[in-house]
């Protein structure tokens, strides 16, 4: 087993090792591979609220605007060189249509200031080239493939996204639940990063045809990412890496 159980991680950034890479999970919800200085961000789903809107479900339009601020905020903070963006970047395909001026710029910005890839998801098979990047099916680097939904039950050094993982875990206190990161390791899968997007448990039986054995998550909760086994999540033993 590949993943760093049981590291006492918590933070801005908890450390974990996939296929060999020591990537950091970080607490906005990206993964940041220092070594290569790349950072990875899934689902960011811009003009979601738009797109709910235009059949008749109102939801305040600020997703987009919101998204774009933690990206922005994240990119500051780490200085990648590369961003990869890992599908469903947009939440359908007229979204570029309904994007802002103002966030026009500011995602025109982003990707003016960064080398910067698309990759292509369900939700977005062609995303906009208005705003510069490259579109890939999906991107290979060192150890690690990207792309936006895992394949199979076994893909060593995967990264994915796609299935917006999220856990709920009992604490000394309460319960706590939040988006997560999940990994055993051989792959892993980020959070959703866009504002408007809801979550997959990580119970599911999606999620664990993809992790048959024990994997760990990373926990995102109040600007801090907490780590803790399977076990913990699944029930079982006390397992808790850190205090919440």
């Amino acid at each position: 087993m590949n993943a760093r159980f049981g590291t006492g991680s918590t933070g801005d950034q908890t450390p974990l090792t996939v296929n060999g890479a020591m990537v950091l999970a970080d607490a906005s919800g990206a993964l940041f591979w220092p070594e290569r200085g790349l950072l990875v961000v899934a689902d960011l789903h811009l003009e979601k609220g738009s797109a709910f809107a235009a059949r008749g479900t109102l939801l305040p339009p600020y997703d987009t605007a919101a998204t774009l601020a933690r990206l922005e905020a994240t990119c500051r903070r780490l200085a990648p060189r590369r961003v990869l963006c890992l599908g469903d970047s947009f939440h359908d395909r007229r979204a570029g249509d309904r994007l802002s001026a103002e966030d026009g710029r500011r995602l025109a910005a982003l990707a003016g200031g960064h080398e910067w890839l698309w990759v292509v998801g369900n939700h977005d098979p062609a995303p906009p080239p208005d705003w510069g990047g490259q579109v890939v099916d999906d991107w290979i680097e060192g150890p690690l493939v990207f792309r936006h939904e895992a394949q199979g039950v076994t893909a060593a050094g995967e990264i994915s996204g796609h299935y917006h993982p999220k856990a709920s875990v009992p604490t000394r206190a309460r319960r706590v639940g939040g988006r997560c990161f999940i990994t055993d390791g051989h792959r892993l899968v980020l959070p959703a990063f866009g504002a408007y997007t809801g979550g997959l448990d990580v119970r599911d039986a999606a999620l664990r045809r993809l992790f048959p054995g024990a994997f760990s998550i990373v926990l995102l909760h109040r600007d801090r990412g907490y780590a803790f086994h399977s076990t913990h999540v699944l029930g079982g033993d006390w397992a808790q890496t850190g205090t919440v």
